[in-house]
């Protein structure tokens, strides 16, 4: 492949939730055990064209959510192999004791793919912004978390997900996301992404704040500070080994996520960290507050989380 169609492969915007509606597909054809289930937001989550596809094996549960859990936990015990879908906020909220009891606690092979996380929902405002959802789902034990950084490994996350046997979470976005992955990337459960190692600081981001972190490293460089990228798309387990090289390698670590600051990417590095290897830690995320209803790119900016605000951060640490 030409170099020209490399660059255009990397500024192609997708929609992670629409890379699992192509996956899912993908997926129903290959599998005849794969089930799905929506709670009446199918046209959003993405799920309606494998219910279009394969309407036998969708189920609508209607804006139940805690039957949608329920229901998806009885076909995982009847051979199924369930995907169930809605909006972040209300997966993780309205449902959480099902996925604790049912799905969780018994270790059952459900899938919870979660649409529509963090501030980029946007206009939709506070009551439907998920910044919670990874700690919620991250301190339930048996429980794997993973939150893709583009279409592609959006693809290769549900098709890993599809051949591990257990419970998963994962973050999926509303909105446009730029294309950071590699072509020759392969996703494997647990295992961090290094862009590179930087010998001055090293970025740990996840989800959209890839792309981000990208940029801000880029921007760095020309001002002679030599930052790396880790995209730790597995927040649970984490990847200790590639988060202990970083902290090693620069001695300053900075976490970048759009949730909370408390309890998701930030914390599970920082517990680590103090734990193995003390380092300086500065979380980049939501700072303990709830968002607001207004434009993505304007969010960003309010809550910062830009590449301005990274490189803000980087400088004044590095300083002290």
């Amino acid at each position: 492949m030409g170099e020209k169609q490399k660059s255009e492969i990397k500024t192609q915007n997708i929609a992670t939730r629409d890379a699992y509606g192509e996956a899912l597909l993908e997926l129903g054809k290959k599998r005849n055990d794969v089930v799905v289930l929506d709670a009446d937001l199918s046209g959003s989550t993405k799920t309606a064209g494998f219910a279009k596809a394969f309407p036998d094996r969708f189920y609508n549960m209607g804006i139940s959510e805690q039957d949608l859990i329920g229901t998806a936990g009885g076909l995982s015990l009847a051979g199924k192999l369930p995907f169930a879908s809605t909006f972040a906020v209300f997966e993780t909220g309205r449902a959480w004791e099902q996925i604790r009891q049912t799905i969780a606690y018994s270790h059952l092979n459900v899938k919870l793919v979660a649409t529509h996380s963090g501030i980029t929902v946007a206009e939709d405002g506070a009551s439907h912004q998920a910044i919670e959802d990874v700690a919620l789902m991250r301190v339930l034990p048996n429980m794997t978390v993973i939150v893709p950084a583009d279409g592609i490994e959006t693809k290769q996350v549900i098709a890993a997900i599809a051949e591990y046997h257990g419970p998963v979470y994962v973050r999926l976005g509303r909105s446009k996301v730029p294309v950071v992955m590699p072509e020759d990337y392969k996703f494997s459960i647990g295992k961090a992404h290094t862009f590179h190692i930087g010998k001055d600081a090293n970025i740990i981001a996840a989800g959209i704040m890839v792309s981000v972190a990208l940029s801000a490293a880029e921007n760095l460089k020309k001002e002679g500070i030599d930052a790396g990228v880790i995209n730790m798309s597995t927040i649970k387990p984490l990847d200790n080994d590639t988060v202990l090289r970083a902290a090693k390698a620069s001695g300053l670590i900075v976490t970048a996520e759009e949730h909370s600051v408390i309890g998701g990417l930030g914390g599970a590095v920082s517990e680590f960290l103090s734990e193995n290897y003390p380092v300086p830690v500065k979380r980049i995320g939501i700072k303990d507050t709830f968002g607001c209803s207004g434009p993505s790119d304007e969010l960003m900016k309010l809550y910062g989380l830009t590449a301005d605000d990274i490189i803000k951060i980087i400088k004044g640490a590095l300083k002290k």
